[in-house]
């Protein structure tokens, strides 16, 4: 992977070399997702570039009068509370890296309050959005047919985008009707799919595929033209596109039909313990905000009918 180092004439080498470290760290030993080692790095990157700003070169020298002003800085760029949480984050466990290797001696966001936003309810499509959005195209061609099984398996199953782009072909069996995903820190899972899935995946296996490949060979399931894995901005595009010609006004995100799997089934009956396992979530809390979105449905439902609502 490669690890996108900070550009040595910017920085001074001693930030440069502990940034990678860090990545190495994160890569070999924590095994995080490429995206998570993407986020962290940026996230570091943003501060060591605020202390170079500020003409500070000894990490041992931060104190809370310099992380607050790093703070404040990302309020005026009007950097949300989430991002801020998530910056904070990377840098306790970067300088917790550090102080265990001996690099500094203390971690200066040990005592820093993650930012508290509250929580964000996932946007969801409703079940006649989703239909519209899966009614089959009036016309046909391999691409279609491609777009068209990836948005199903997408549906049917709640993948990550990543790990939808990502999939190989080995790892989809449709005789049990099952997908075998590595998520993030490498952990893998089975993810059921249902008939439609299978049906509109064996016709872009059929169909669609060796069109698109046209001789070329490739181990991912869902290709382009060049014989690669179709990157995640493709799809995104992709899907937007799909969006529009089904009549769909509001923006959509491929995050938006994984939080749709995940809402869908929770609303007819699923059991938390379940989708948790299929969506790949390590903490059954990141899996519990979903509940809060039947909740609320059925209050508005109480007070649309309730006599007394």
């Amino acid at each position: 992977m490669p690890l996108n180092p900070i550009d040595p004439s910017i920085l001074p080498a001693q930030f440069s070399t502990l940034h990678d470290l860090f990545l190495h760290y994160v890569i070999a030993e924590r095994r995080l997702a490429e995206n998570t080692v993407q986020a962290y790095s940026a996230d570091i990157q943003s501060f060591l570039l605020f202390l170079h700003a500020r003409v500070q070169t000894d990490l041992n020298g931060i104190d809370r009068e310099t992380v607050h002003a790093f703070l404040e800085q990302a309020r005026k760029r009007h950097i949300s509370h989430r991002s801020n949480a998530r910056r904070i984050s990377a840098l306790k466990t970067f300088f917790a890296f550090l102080a265990t290797g001996g690099h500094v001696t203390r971690n200066p966001f040990s005592g820093i309050d993650l930012p508290r936003s509250g929580h964000t309810l996932p946007k969801a499509l409703t079940v006649d959005e989703v239909t519209l959005l899966l009614t089959p195209p009036a016309v046909s061609s391999p691409l279609i047919l491609r777009n068209f099984a990836m948005l199903c398996l997408l549906y049917s199953t709640g993948l990550r985008v990543s790990e939808l782009v990502g999939l190989p072909i080995a790892a989809c069996n449709l005789t049990s009707c099952f997908v075998r995903v590595i998520g993030k820190g490498d952990k893998e899972r089975l993810v059921p799919f249902g008939v439609r899935a299978k049906e509109d995946l064996e016709t872009y296996l059929k169909k669609s595929r060796a069109h698109i490949l046209k001789g070329k060979r490739s181990n991912a399931m869902f290709v382009t033209s060049r014989g690669k894995a179709m990157t995640r901005l493709r799809f995104w595009q992709i899907l937007g596109d799909m969006a529009v010609a089904a009549g769909i006004q509001k923006k959509i995100s491929p995050h938006m039909l994984r939080h749709s799997f995940a809402t869908h089934l929770l609303v007819h009956g699923a059991d938390l313990r379940s989708v948790q396992m299929m969506l790949g979530h390590s903490d059954i809390a990141t899996t519990q905000i979903y509940t809060q979105i039947d909740q609320d449905r059925l209050k508005g439902i109480h007070k649309k009918f309730h006599p007394r609502g």
